[in-house]
């Protein structure tokens, strides 16, 4: 006897449906972030062969995140009317199909435009996603999948790396962007065949006003604003810290070669450990109680990097590694929870500071980097990371949404 399926069931730990989100998204994160970082070791690789500088260079990266910053918001919005798995699906298979392209282009030019062609195709996933997952988890497992999801992100950005910089080396960086593309197609299957569909997803017609009224909405509430800086901060540090190492640890006294730096992002391994583990204490033991450790580690990964030996340097890299994937794994679960309605906007407006954060400090630390060195790069993004750490001590002490108003627990808010 087949039993009708109860709409208002909620995807729980340890069930054939959990298993199943979590192989989606933990292959939609990491196709995501496999295309979208892959040109990152590739910096110099193109300051050489196209002669541009390196922040300059850094716009193959930027573009991408400066567009994709602004097409998240609309994103996410049309997620509201369209569905939250066509969107998502879409948007995976057309960004790897422009990475293919984007290695057979002539120029540097092409190359931008094809990059931030993929930045609006790439805004179809991560607003999405957090919105699929605070629908449709239940509310003691979402710290735990989005730790999945981000720990797939934290994959698929160390393999991209990776990769991209060995066939560099091996071949040239048009095998790098191909292959990475391909890797993306596959992820896109993968998503489509296995992501339940949505049961506690509801249409609604696109209607600007309302729009309009769901930000502003968000943006006035006690907690989100202050969540919404702090994902512009922490992407904002981390993407510049690995966007300028490369130069700094191929030149002298170092001298390490493309595929030799590379392979400095298997600390990666402690970013997808990190996310998991610390979005599942959040939900444990409360994101105000968690969130402020994770960015002082940040911090202390960052001085680590100053030191002179190349051991103390990867491993400074690592700490900031395991506190940057922490510290996303509980904001964005935090915002979805947060948020009483249109997630998807809300999911929008963090990633959207989230990525202004790597286009507009990534690029600018190039011209810390220009005039100061790695000690330029360090006091630069130091100085928002204790602006970061300051923030995160004002949400620990944030109220928790009264029952009245929500239905969640303090420890979730």
């Amino acid at each position: 006897m087949v039993h009708p399926v109860d709409p208002a069931a909620y995807i729980e730990r340890g069930t054939p449906a959990f298993r199943r989100t979590n192989l989606a998204l933990f292959s939609a994160g990491f196709s995501t972030f496999a295309l979208l970082y892959c040109v990152q070791p590739l910096l110099p690789v193109f300051s050489r062969e196209f002669g541009v500088s390196p922040a300059a260079s850094s716009l193959s990266l930027s573009l991408t995140t400066i567009m994709l910053a602004a097409s998240v918001l609309v994103a996410g919005s049309l997620s509201e009317a369209w569905g939250r798995k066509s969107v998502m699906v879409a948007s995976l298979t057309a960004a790897a199909l422009l990475n293919v392209i984007g290695a057979l282009v002539p120029n540097w030019h092409a190359l931008l435009v094809v990059r931030a062609l993929e930045g609006v195709a790439f805004s179809g996933l991560p607003a999405v996603a957090m919105a699929y997952l605070s629908e449709e988890m239940d509310r003691q497992s979402v710290g735990l999948a989005m730790g999945l999801y981000i720990g797939g992100s934290g994959l698929g950005g160390m393999v991209g790396r990776f990769v991209s910089g060995f066939l560099a080396d091996l071949a040239s960086w048009r095998a790098a962007l191909g292959v990475i593309g391909a890797f993306g197609v596959i992820s896109a299957l993968i998503f489509w065949r296995t992501l339940p569909p949505s049961r506690h997803f509801h249409p609604r017609a696109l209607a600007l006003g309302q729009l309009r009224a769901s930000f502003l909405d968000h943006l006035r509430d006690a907690g989100l604003p202050w969540l919404f800086l702090e994902g512009f901060l922490l992407m904002g540090t981390f993407v510049t810290t690995y966007n300028y190492i490369g130069y700094r640890l191929l030149a002298p006294p170092y001298l390490l070669s493309q595929t030799a730096v590379g392979a400095i992002f298997i600390v990666y391994l402690f970013g997808i450990g990190s996310s998991t583990w610390v979005g599942d204490l959040a939900g444990r033991l409360g994101r105000r109680k968690v969130f402020w450790a994770t960015t002082a580690t940040m911090l202390a990964g960052l001085a680590l990097t100053l030191m002179q030996p190349l051991a103390v340097i990867i491993a400074g890299i690592a700490v900031l590694t395991t506190g940057f994937f922490g510290a996303h794994s509980v904001a964005s679960s935090w915002v979805g929870l947060r948020a009483q309605h249109s997630k998807a906007q809300a999911a929008s407006l963090y990633l959207f500071f989230y990525y202004l954060g790597s286009s507009i400090v990534g690029s600018s630390g190039g011209l810390f980097w220009s005039a100061a060195g790695w000690r330029g790069v360090v006091a630069f993004t130091g100085s928002l990371l204790t602006l970061a750490l300051v923030v995160s001590l004002r949400l620990s002490t944030l109220q928790p949404l009264s029952p009245a108003t929500a239905p969640q627990t303090p420890a979730s808010l």
